[in-house]
């Protein structure tokens, strides 16, 4: 198996996921600017869609969107826990949290918050939605440790899209639930071992 990434891109929660369901994996650095491999070759002749995550599966198959991947890699070994058994409202509330990170918060950073050339209305709009969102997490962790109670891959994504927050000067000073969960999920143990392999500072 085979997870095309980019360091701190998305494909950081899809990344986190495999490690903590012990599954072995080839990570294949992409880079997103030129959209190109370490070897030179052209990332769109391999993903037409030229984004990360994509998971290349055993068979030659090749699949993308994070939270499909997500849930995909947490049913592979089900005694990791990553996400709860088919048709339970456990599962529900886990895909309702991936569902929700993908749409709200992912969606709402990028591309907007990321392009230099994004006119500041609406960076400013996106930031105010931002925060009426992470309010809402806020609320939630305010009584439990992880989105649904045990850390599942709707942590993995979330966690990696609110980390995006101090690198486009986005304080979290005033969620200081959110912040903790941030610094709770950086100190697992996998999620260091993602982090550094991808050069990042948990």
């Amino acid at each position: 198996m085979k997870l095309y990434f980019s360091p701190a891109a998305c494909s950081l929660a899809v990344h986190i996921a495999l490690r903590e369901a012990g599954i072995d994996f080839q990570g294949v650095k992409v880079n997103l600017q030129t959209h190109t491999l370490a070897s030179g070759e052209d990332f769109y002749a391999i993903s037409p869609r030229g984004y990360v995550p994509m998971l290349e599966l055993d068979d030659g198959s090749r699949h993308t969107e994070a939270a499909a991947l997500l849930q995909y890699v947490a049913d592979l070994d089900p005694r990791h826990a990553l996400i709860p058994a088919p048709g339970s409202l456990e599962r529900l509330a886990v895909v309702e949290w991936l569902t929700f990170v993908s749409s709200e918060l992912h969606k709402t950073f990028s591309p907007w918050l990321w392009h230099p050339d994004t006119a500041e209305s609406t960076k400013e709009a996106c930031r105010a939605k931002l925060a009426t969102r992470f309010a809402g997490m806020e609320q939630v962790l305010g009584g439990r440790e992880y989105l649904t109670g045990t850390f599942t891959v709707a942590d993995a994504y979330a966690f990696t899209i609110v980390n995006w927050s101090p690198m486009l000067a986005i304080d979290l000073s005033p969620y200081p639930a959110l912040k903790a969960y941030q610094a709770r999920v950086a100190a697992r143990p996998r999620v260091q071992e993602a982090m550094a392999a991808e050069g990042l500072k948990a």
